[in-house]
């Protein structure tokens, strides 16, 4: 089927252009793996087990890696994304390169603000500056020409006399700002501070938004259950939580004989924190 081809083509991109295997000390770990936790380096390797393919061995920088996830992950959720244009029609615009939100129609506000602020140091201490988030991964709506919307049959006339403020709507004198559907950070692995990070560039897409909320979710190849607690559980910010390889995660997890990583890994999952990143392309069309 397209859609597990495609997860396999994700994947397949992963282990050519990111994923190398290490040596310390005589024992061989996976590079999403702590090399020093046992545990985290028998469950990556246990995923790289079922996915069938030998990592090379060169040295790749974390800056690397970070930036190939997001590219390859973006280009992921892209093909999905756009097999489910039937029940979530729409022109979309997939970016990364540290996209800033007050390129979106939600935050065109935060530009001016951050003019005003920058020209007085009164207000800049006041309200702070770090206000104008840069998504790893943005996925956005371009607004639709009157045309579009009357191609079947007449809905509105060209005076737009009424639903004349709507984002969604393209005026032929206005230019109208995509709108904001989906911001997702890409997280490799995972430690306590990227978490918090993650977590602070939610609250502020949510506080600071006019308008509609986006979608807000992390994606992650983080292999300990522990690790992707601290981003997972709790409700508020982040969406969900996505495993590069979720059902792969699981199987390895229970091949370590580690009853207690397993019942986390589905606490989580249960608990509707966690999914593979398979269930995103879907979750974005709600």
């Amino acid at each position: 089927m397209l859609m597990e081809n495609l997860r396999k083509e994700y994947h397949k991109k992963i282990g050519e252009q990111i994923i190398r295997i290490y040596e310390r000390k005589g024992q061989v770990f996976a590079n999403f793996a702590d090399g020093d936790s046992k545990i985290s380096t028998m469950i990556s390797l246990g995923i790289l087990d079922q996915m069938e393919f030998t990592p090379k061995r060169e040295r790749i920088s974390e800056q690397s890696v970070g930036d190939i996830f997001e590219v390859v992950t973006k280009e992921y959720l892209e093909s999905s994304f756009e097999l489910l244009g039937r029940i979530r029609p729409g022109k979309w615009l997939y970016q990364t390169a540290q996209t800033s939100i007050s390129n979106f129609d939600q935050y065109e506000h935060l530009q001016y603000l951050k003019k005003l602020v920058s020209e007085n140091q009164a207000l800049k201490s006041a309200i702070g500056g770090d206000y104008i988030v840069r998504p790893d991964i943005v996925i956005s709506r371009i607004p639709i020409s009157l045309d579009e919307l009357n191609c079947e049959k007449d809905i509105l006339d060209n005076q737009l006399a009424i639903a004349s403020h709507s984002p969604l709507l393209a005026k032929p004198d206005l230019r109208r700002a995509p709108i904001l559907h989906a911001s997702i950070s890409c997280k490799w692995t995972l430690r306590s501070d990227r978490a918090q990070g993650t977590r602070t560039e939610a609250l502020n897409l949510i506080r600071n938004r006019k308008g509609n909320q986006p979608h807000i979710v992390a994606v992650t190849a983080e292999p300990l259950p522990n690790r992707i607690a601290t981003l997972a559980l709790g409700t508020g910010d982040i969406d969900c939580v996505y495993h590069f390889a979720l059902y792969e995660l699981v199987k390895a997890i229970q091949l370590t004989d580690r009853d207690d990583l397993s019942e986390f890994i589905q606490t989580m999952i249960e608990g509707k924190r966690l999914r593979d990143i398979s269930d995103l392309p879907f979750d974005l069309a709600i």
